[in-house]
């Protein structure tokens, strides 16, 4: 005769996840990060290894001039804070809400993350992919992904994973808002192609999945003795609230998206002639609305992984 589970004392409390509902988590987690690198490589062939994805790209570089004078102004200041020292501080910022909040490991694994992260681009970008020289624009090497976008995404998604259930929609949502706007800020710099921010996102969501399945992994914490399994309160509003703002997070990126797809095709469709300015607007267009809906993706799918993996062994703070 199999014994039931003691309810718990505390309504909401989740002490343990069954062993498949973990396999579950772990095997969407280790997806997630496989369509990252995939995604990667898939950005680099086409838009970097071809011809006709150098021309695409280029016609969006030159499109950037467009107001550039006026943009830098609001542009220059975000990509100034973007520095090893802002890593840095972003770092021990993240370490500290975790060792506040008694998360040991957690602040080992936000170390992990924003490691990761950023020396994976590092050797992306330098030691594994190379930009062949096809004779469009000039040749400044190999540019994908982007280490800025890497940088402010890492800290970003590192905050995420530390703070408490109640606080992570917003986070989320100012963490999209903050990688997407330093992304942008490279386009109006002429300092990245679209291709090259969109990567540097895939490398922290790709991360940030490995680390979520760490947390799976992990042995729960148990709050008795006795106690194994307890089941989550349903009406938990931080629940639903989390699932309102992935939601509206997807929505921003699909409506992006759909928008880079429009304007990018009609680049694409003629790239093998001269490009007026009126293709080079919309070529930027398309790769800034292409940068929003990936960091808004992109964030939606950290926020969902963070919260499943941390629904396993989250305590009120």
């Amino acid at each position: 005769m199999h014994e039931r589970p003691p309810a718990p004392d505390t309504p909401g409390t989740v002490v343990a996840r069954r062993p498949r509902s973990r396999g579950w988590t772990v095997a969407a987690c280790a997806v997630v990060a496989l369509a990252c690198a995939v995604g990667v490589w898939l950005l680099w062939r086409t838009f970097v290894d071809t011809w006709a994805g150098q021309r695409v790209e280029d016609a969006a570089l030159d499109g950037a001039t467009t107001g550039q004078g006026h943009l830098w102004r609001v542009a220059e200041p975000v990509l100034d804070v973007v520095s090893v020292g802002f890593v840095a501080g972003g770092l021990l910022a993240a370490a500290g809400v975790a060792l506040v909040r008694r998360r040991w490991s957690l602040a080992l694994q936000v170390a992990v993350l924003v490691g990761g992260a950023n020396l994976t681009t590092r050797l992306v970008k330098y030691e594994v992919l190379q930009r062949p020289v096809l004779g469009v624009g000039a040749d400044y090497g190999n540019t994908l992904p982007s280490g800025h976008t890497t940088a402010a995404g890492s800290v970003a998604a590192a905050l995420l994973l530390v703070v408490p259930p109640r606080a992570r929609p917003a986070v989320a949502v100012l963490g999209a808002a903050y990688t997407a706007a330093t992304g942008v800020s490279t386009l109006v710099g002429q300092w990245h192609r679209p291709s090259d921010v969109v990567a540097g996102a895939l490398v922290v969501l790709g991360w940030t999945a490995v680390v979520c399945a760490a947390m799976v992994l992990r042995p729960a914490r148990t709050a008795t003795a006795t106690a194994t399994f307890r089941r989550v309160d349903r009406s938990d509003p931080w629940r639903a609230r989390t699932r309102r703002t992935a939601l509206a997070l997807v929505v921003v990126g699909v409506a992006a998206g759909g928008v880079a797809t429009v304007l990018l095709t009609r680049t694409w469709a003629y790239r093998a002639g001269a490009t007026s300015r009126a293709d080079e607007m919309l070529a930027y267009g398309g790769g800034v609305a292409g940068v929003v809906a990936a960091c808004s993706l992109a964030f939606a799918l950290m926020l969902v992984l963070r919260h499943v993996a941390g629904a396993r062994a989250e305590t009120p703070a």
